[in-house]
């Protein structure tokens, strides 16, 4: 299977920031830890050896307890091993998105267990626990509630949700996905494939009661076989191993001030931030409410509630129901790294770059910073649509330009006139020259006037190029639409394929085959985003 590589920064679809990451420019080394080499995870897992064991022990119960509805040997047999202090993880964390969403949940957690199998190679005293932690905590629906299929969008529009403003999205029950499931298998048809994904829709979302367990049931049935853990973290007995933090959080509001200067750094090192921490970074949870907590006049508030707490109050709601407090994104990272031994976080651009802003509030609260890895982007592009490019002079770098650019540029080629009039407008600047030296020598005042005729006569071939170029894809119509047509089925909406095309198009293609060869072919340790011919 030919596999391509392009360089990050050459996609023109990756910040600045995460750009100068990879290259371990020197302006980011002080926003992140150690790199993401193999031999950076020794001294890595040397720090994060001081792991609780109590919260070991926690951590393996309720995971226990989470699993109990599902047949999962190989990942009861790694929660079991979560239990050792030679045993740390390695983790991504997504959304609920319906069906996994866009196609790069897939390549988060194949990162996650092919970085686990090279880490027990390079370690092998050590046991490496693949983790995905799911955003049941997250509240906005509107991001979860669809998936694309053919062009379509496959939506759920659940009653009573208006506003983002009904609580944690795992707490929803899954009333109104019948009506996704029906539209959906009738898209797919009847073939042995379409069957097996609409059991797998079914058996998801019509026979489990919440948004959380039903995501769950999926990601197992995709990945259980490789020893996926699948936490979530909304839980009390977790929650109370993060009091401390919590406590610290709502009385002193460090992190706020911690945060703050790295971003102000960050931001003065010439990138632009992602977020921007609060005054307190935790949300009131409690049925279908995930308000902020605000603190006025020395009294704390939930936003847009009638509910308020003095100080001893609310701390005392914090010992008894930790389960009711729920960290926001600057927070959440500091509880994953709190309740779990992990080594490593494997996010996107966009997460990473957060994360990037957190490592001071890491050493604030004497927790270890994981190393951060950025998943592997990948665009799946079959033998056909590769033969396709090759006759249309299309190589893999020429696909990711802007289709303007990528147009223009192969019609210049391949015209059979010059369409590039760079020659002649330096020909014109050279002429001009003179023109300002004679002017110089006569009267200066005729250099306005010489520089308005060259700005009117350049402007004038700029002109007569864009119109002469118009008029060749005009005539070569027919190269165009091809192009486009091609670009168009590789980056749908003019995004990333993993950004918009649901799993469930390609495993209409590959069947059971598609997970082990993505597994096979796809290696979070190397350089480049991935173009693989399939």
């Amino acid at each position: 299977m030919p596999i391509y590589k392009i360089p990050y920064r050459e996609t023109g679809y990756f910040s600045r920031l995460i750009c100068d990451f990879l290259d371990e420019n020197k302006q980011v080394k002080p926003f992140y830890h150690r790199f993401q080499k193999l031999g950076d995870f020794k001294a890595q897992i040397d720090e994060k050896s001081s792991f609780s064991d109590v919260n070991r022990k926690v951590l393996v119960e309720v995971l226990k307890r989470q699993y109990t509805k599902l047949d999962a040997s190989e990942t009861l047999a790694h929660i079991e091993l979560l239990a050792n202090a030679n045993t740390f993880t390695v983790t991504t964390g997504h959304q609920l998105n319906l069906f996994t969403g866009p196609l790069y949940f897939l390549y988060k957690i194949i990162d996650t267990v092919t970085l686990s199998r090279k880490l027990k190679a390079q370690y092998p005293e050590c046991d490496f626990v693949p983790v995905y932690w799911m955003a049941t905590e997250d509240h906005d629906f509107d991001e979860i509630n669809h998936f694309r299929l053919h062009g379509k969008n496959f939506a759920w529009n659940k009653t009573g949700v208006e506003d983002n403003d009904k609580g944690a999205v795992g707490h929803f029950d899954t009333e109104g996905l019948k009506a996704v499931y029906e539209q959906f298998c009738a898209e797919l048809g009847s073939t042995d494939r379409a069957k097996t994904l609409c059991e797998l829709f079914e058996n998801a979302y019509l026979k489990h009661d919440n948004l959380a367990e039903a995501t769950r049931y999926l990601a197992h049935q995709l990945f259980g076989k490789y020893g996926l853990v699948i936490i979530d973290a909304d839980n009390h007995d977790l929650k109370k191993l993060f009091i401390p933090q919590m406590k610290a959080e709502l009385t002193a509001n460090d992190s706020h001030e911690v945060v703050t200067a790295s971003t102000q750094k960050l931001e003065e090192a010439g990138y632009n931030s992602q977020v921007h921490p609060r005054e307190i970074n935790l949300f009131y949870l409690d049925n279908e409410l995930r308000e902020r907590i605000v603190k006025q006049d020395g009294k704390y508030f939930v936003n847009t509630t009638q509910l308020e707490f003095t100080e001893e109050e609310l701390l005392t709601e914090l010992e008894n129901a930790p389960e009711k407090f729920s960290p926001n994104v600057i927070m959440r990272p500091l509880y994953q790294e709190v309740i779990l031994p992990n080594l490593c976080y494997i996010g996107g651009g966009g997460e990473l770059a957060y994360w990037l802003q957190l490592k001071a509030n890491f050493g604030r609260a004497e927790v270890p910073f994981p190393i951060l890895m950025l998943r592997n982007s990948v665009l799946l592009i079959t033998e056909k649509q590769f033969a396709k490019a090759e006759k249309l002079g299309i190589s893999i770098k020429d696909m990711f330009l802007p289709q303007n650019d990528l147009v223009n540029q192969k019609i210049r080629k391949i015209s059979n006139i010059d369409i590039d009039f760079t020659e002649q407008k330096e020909h014109l600047v050279k002429q001009f020259e003179e023109m300002y030296a004679i002017a110089e020598q006569t009267d200066k005042s005729f250099l306005g006037a010489v520089k308005a005729q060259e700005v009117k006569q350049l402007k004038g071939l700029d002109h007569l190029e864009k119109r002469l170029l118009k008029a060749q894809k005009r005539k070569l119509g027919d190269h165009v639409k091809r192009m486009t047509d091609l670009q168009n089925e590789l980056f749908p909406s003019s995004n990333l394929q993993e950004r918009v095309m649901n799993f469930s198009e390609f495993y209409m293609e590959y069947g059971e085959d598609l997970i082990p060869m993505l597994l096979d072919n796809l290696d979070p340790l190397e350089d480049g985003f991935t173009v693989m011919v399939v």
